[in-house]
């Protein structure tokens, strides 16, 4: 029975004890009098009824206060100290029961508090020893995640159902610049853990190289299997699956459990070998041509010695316009192979000073030329390709050793913003500038080494520059090479590991034996792949023309918040903002306007959350938003619901607040910042987790008793 039942059956017992007795003793009375004493016995009775009645109404209500302050302070507070017990039990360690109500209470309330603080001393001794015993497990996943965060390629690993539970960063990079349409926007979201990596790869291409590897396995030859296929976007990928074989079991083989993929974005290579076969093919097929005309021309003029002037002069001049021709296609030929060559080239950064470290030991080797350094700037980083800049700076300096014979040369590096200047100085006589420009374009050469490249060519693959420049005063020269300054790669990169504690979350082994096929409302809660997801609006009436400013969210899978992978994108509402919101989210006028609008973003969000369960605080709210766009952008948002305000209610019907900053203290998680659209939804998915296993208390392990739940408590009926 309800406590509010029994309170209502409290008072009822309480009125017939104050009026049973008597009702029951005037009856009994009245059966045994006679007539003339009963009619003596109304006359005093109707006299004074007025007065008695209102004695027992008072006692009576007086009886209801007490009664009332009691349950308040027994049944009530004991019922609220059980659910603060079920927490410190469960979802906070921490939390502590409130010493309130009379002495007996209170009394319970401090046995409790220090029964919990003698079962933390215990569970943290029990977490230690765990700690110690997971240490080794732990080493060895930050082993592979540190080697795979760092590869230089594209790695995937998925389970047999396509699932994928590794990345690495590559390859989360890879594949957002192949994203498009509403995927282009705010992350692009066709990688994740648990997604499918048949929404990037052909999936009969995928299984059939699954085939290939079982055959080989089956054959006792090398596991491997490699396939070209291409993505949506027109762009090819070459692709190498090898095997993740499960621990075998006796003396059989042991199975495969997943695979393991190598993706490498070729398109760009198989357009430059393209291209170079089309260079190929034009100087062979067109020289043929010519080379026929030529050869009959010369052997006309072989055979026919005494043929008349004007015919002779119409050959010599077939032999010298096909000649010129054929140089002429020789030299376009050779510079459609230079650009290929520079586009081949990688820019890495690089330290300036190691530039001039190389440099200075190849000189010393190949011109047996003393070098010196001035004002190095030690902790300059400059993008290049070092291999083509030190063979430039050693052609340069093998060009002075030959034409000015300096005793030494120098080298001086510094840098001005985002350039750096290195400079190659020598001390000579002048040199003119039609000097300067032959050594910049002609093709370079050191001893034996060569290359078709000039210095030119360098130079712009490095989007820079490179003058003569002569001191006077110091009767000297220099080149100044203009080079751009290494700056960092992925400013998101940066912000995603602020994000996480730390390294990002590219793995999930647990996710071998994943296999969410759709959404099932007979789903384990804990199983669930959720999308947690908060908006930050213009303000709070939907029906009256507010708009959506920011939609923030997160995924879950496999009972973890994954911080990486997430939605935060600013919208353009296309209104002027209520000046009372602004100081509440801090968004202002100056960060929505050119922000994609609610048409873009929409769809980006939609595809963002597909197949899983949307998760929110107070989700009335914001689905309210998402459905009155409905009509306008196309997008419905079908899939399950679940409020964590309602949860919370379901789990502690007896607390008086559910507000979002109450609930994250009664869990006792903390967060740093509150009002962001996506730090609101991390903080409501760690709500969710919190409240998954005190649900499960309850007997509400699956989607649908969640929601049944919730559609039973009070605050179900707040419409917006």
């Amino acid at each position: 029975m309800k406590a509010k039942y029994r309170f209502i059956l409290a008072v009822v017992v309480l009125g017939l004890l104050m009026t049973g007795p008597f009702v029951v003793s005037s009856l009994l009375v009245w059966l045994d009098m006679k007539e003339a004493e009963r009619n003596l016995l109304v006359e005093l009775l109707v006299s004074r009824l007025p007065v008695g009645t209102m004695m027992t109404m008072c006692g009576f209500a007086i009886g209801v206060l007490v009664l009332h302050k009691l349950f308040k302070q027994y049944v009530e507070g004991l019922l609220r100290m059980s659910e603060t017990l079920r927490l410190m039990l469960g979802a906070n360690r921490d939390f502590r029961v409130t010493l309130d109500g009379p002495p007996e209470v209170q009394q319970l309330a401090m046995a409790a508090n220090d029964l919990a603080q003698q079962r933390d001393v215990l569970m943290n001794d029990v977490d230690a020893q765990i700690g110690r015993a997971k240490a080794s497990v732990e080493e060895e996943k930050n082993r592979l995640a540190a080697l795979m965060s760092e590869l230089a390629q594209a790695v995937v690993v998925c389970n047999l159902d396509g699932r994928i539970l590794l990345y690495n960063n590559r390859a989360r990079l890879q594949f957002k610049a192949l994203a498009l349409g509403p995927t282009s926007v705010s992350g692009g979201a066709l990688i994740g853990l648990g997604r499918s990596i048949f929404s990037i790869l052909e999936k009969n291409q995928v299984e059939h190289a699954q085939e290939v590897i079982r055959q080989r396995l089956g054959a006792g030859k090398t596991a491997i299997s490699n396939f070209i296929t291409t993505t949506r976007g027109g762009q090819l990928l070459r692709v190498q699956m090898v095997p993740v074989l499960a621990a075998a079991s006796g003396e059989g083989e042991a199975a495969m459990s997943g695979y393991v993929l190598t993706v490498e974005n070729i398109t760009r290579s198989i357009e430059l070998e393209a291209r170079r076969d089309q260079v190929l093919h034009s100087l062979t097929e067109g020289s043929r041509s010519a080379l026929g005309n030529i050869r009959a021309a010369v052997a006309n003029l072989i055979d026919y010695p005494e043929m008349e002037p004007e015919l002779r002069e119409r050959f010599v001049k077939v032999v010298d316009d096909e000649a010129a021709r054929m140089s002429q296609r020789l030299d376009q030929t050779m510079v459609e192979f230079s650009d290929s060559m520079k586009t081949r080239w990688p820019l890495e950064d690089i330290l300036g000073i190691d530039i001039i470290a190389a440099a200075q030991r190849r000189i010393n080797e190949k011109l047996n030329l003393p070098t010196k350094t001035e004002e190095l700037d030690d902790a300059l980083w400059v993008k290049a390709d070092s291999f083509s800049l030190v063979f430039a700076l050693v052609f340069l300096a093998a060009k002075l050793q030959d034409h000015y014979e300096p005793r030494e040369l120098r080298f001086r590096l510094k840098s001005e913003g985002k350039l750096a200047y290195l400079d190659l100085i020598w001390a000579g006589p002048a040199m003119s500038s039609e000097t300067f420009y032959t050594w910049e374009m002609d093709s370079m050469q050191v001893g034996s080494e060569t290359t078709p490249l000039s210095i030119r060519d360098v130079i712009d693959r490095h989007g820079g520059e490179i003058w003569y420049q002569r001191e006077k005063a110091a009767h000297r020269a220099f080149f100044r090479f203009v080079l751009p300054v290494a700056t960092p790669e992925v400013e998101q990169d940066q912000e995603d590991r602020k994000r996480g504690s730390s390294r990002p979350e590219y793995y999930d082994f647990d996710l071998f034996n994943f296999a969410d096929k759709s959404i099932d409302l007979e789903r384990k809660l804990s199983d669930l792949t959720c999308t947690v997801f908060d908006t930050e609006t213009t303000g709070l009436e939907p029906s009256n023309g507010d708009e959506i400013i920011q939609i923030g969210a997160a995924r879950i899978v496999n009972n973890r918040l994954l911080r990486q992978e997430v939605f935060d994108q600013i919208i353009d509402p296309e209104c002027p903002l209520k000046p009372e919101s602004i100081p509440i989210h801090g968004i202002t006028e100056d960060m929505v306007r050119g922000k994609p609008t609610i048409d873009v973003i929409l769809p980006a969000f939609h595809e963002f959350c597909e197949d899983t369960v949307l998760i929110a605080h107070n989700a009335a709210f914001d689905m309210r938003f998402l459905q009155l766009k409905e009509e306008r952008t196309g997008i419905r948002f079908s899939q399950p619901v679940l409020d964590t305000l309602l949860l919370s209610a379901v789990v502690h019907p007896n607390q008086e607040s559910h507000k979002l900053d109450v609930i994250l203290e009664r869990l006792g998680i903390h967060i740093a910042s509150r009002h962001n659209a996506l730090e609101d939804a991390l903080a409501t998915g760690e709500v969710f987790l919190k409240l998954v296993p005190l649900l499960e208390e309850k007997g509400i392990v699956t989607v649908r008793q969640a929601l049944e739940a919730s559609e039973k408590t009070y605050f179900a009926r707040v419409k917006y």
